[in-house]
């Protein structure tokens, strides 16, 4: 039978099949972990994993560096946003199952992982073109890194800051040894050792966000930032202080931790974590108690770790911060309260970890001393 002569109903059949064929494709399609993209002369990221909270991976960060490379050297990019999909979190910290998965495997993931989210985080704190990041949602550990350490990071009241590492094992790294120890007073340690959690404009009073954005004006910020002609800093910074202050939600209330900030100076202030742990329960007031009944939960290694983090990183640069640590960071690799407190933390939640050594005296300086030791050839280079 000739082509020309079948039923318009055989002709159908074909493309209802194609039809459902596609649908199929795009219902199984797999989207993009990150989304970059241009609009107009900005260039736009966004963290696309909403069902895991924008959590970063390895694949992530390959695809995020090497683009903001090209971008800050292409004439036709003025400025980089970055922002997130999902509407509950900006990131809410790095992919920290498959690291432990790879550590305990010997697998290279867990030196690739730290060694590339720092050399990022390196990128980004060296820019040189503005570097905006909306942090509207969940923002902790990876996510800060993504975040602090440019030059204008925009916070909502949906913000939720954390460096909650010391609960894990681990340490409040992603540059923490560089931008922890430069807020105000003792405020940085106190966040550092606790893992204590800021909200909304809370975050940028602390000093962690530069602006406050009511939520609800974010879409129309973007359209703006992305308007500006050839924007200098200065150019951004009048756009971004122009929507704060119609901003007027929550500004009417403290800072949260005002009432307690002499008390921070004063309690953290020692030249060890055992005598802060001292100060702390020698000290009657509530507050005092809630901190040492926090700091004993965490990991004893840990505390000690980012006690020395905080005082080094104070003096050293954002990059000799980021070398010291990825050398903490293989440490932990090797150790045992990184992989136990994960375990108790996000795999069976059972959140009593069995931390070795299972207190701070039993930790000892030299211990400390060598995990910031030189790595020779496997140390970070930039």
């Amino acid at each position: 039978m000739p082509l020309t002569v079948l039923t318009s109903a055989s002709r159908l059949k074909p493309l209802c099949r194609l039809q459902r064929i596609q649908a199929h494709m795009m219902s199984s399609h797999v989207e993009a972990e990150v989304l970059l993209e241009k609009a107009g002369r900005a260039a736009v990221i966004t963290m696309n994993r909403p069902k895991v909270l924008n959590a970063l991976n390895l694949s992530m960060i390959r695809q995020i560096y090497p683009q903001l490379k090209k971008w800050e050297n292409d004439s036709e990019t003025d400025m980089v946003i970055i922002k997130a999909a999902g509407g509950k979190a900006f990131c809410a910290g790095g992919d920290i199952r498959a690291v432990t998965e790879a550590g305990k495997a010997g697998d290279s993931l867990a030196q690739d992982f730290f060694r590339e989210e720092y050399m990022l985080n390196n990128a980004i704190g060296s820019y040189k073109k503005p570097y905006v990041a909306i942090i509207d949602g969940i923002t902790m550990g990876g996510g800060v890194g993504l975040s602090v350490h440019g030059r204008f990071r925009v916070a909502t009241e949906k913000t939720l800051f954390a460096m909650p590492e010391t609960a894990i094992g681990l340490f409040p790294d992603v540059g923490g040894g560089y931008f922890l120890p430069r807020l105000r007073g003792k405020l940085g340690l106190f966040l550092a050792l606790t893992g204590f959690r800021l909200k909304g404009r809370d975050v940028q009073r602390a000093g962690v966000a530069t602006h406050f954005v009511e939520s609800k004006k974010i879409p129309e910020l973007e359209k703006q930032l992305v308007d500006l002609k050839a924007p200098s800093d200065a150019d951004v910074s009048r756009l971004l202080e122009s929507f704060q202050k119609q901003s007027a939600l929550d500004s009417d209330k403290p800072f949260l931790l005002d009432k307690h900030a002499s008390d921070i100076n004063r309690l953290f202030g020692s030249s060890s974590v055992e005598e802060i742990m001292q100060n702390l329960k020698a000290d009657a007031s509530e507050f005092a108690t809630k901190q040492a009944e926090i700091l004993s939960r965490m990991s004893p290694t840990s505390l000690k770790i980012t006690f020395k983090q905080l005082q080094a990183g104070a003096a050293l640069s954002l990059q000799d911060v980021l070398v010291m640590e990825y050398r903490l960071s293989q440490a932990c690799m090797r150790g045992h309260d990184f992989y136990e407190g994960v375990r108790a933390v996000l795999i069976d939640k059972d959140q009593c970890p069995r931390w070795n050594p299972a207190s701070l005296e039993e930790v000892s300086d030299q211990f400390v001393d060598e995990c910031f030791g030189a790595l020779g050839e496997k140390d970070l280079r930039f």
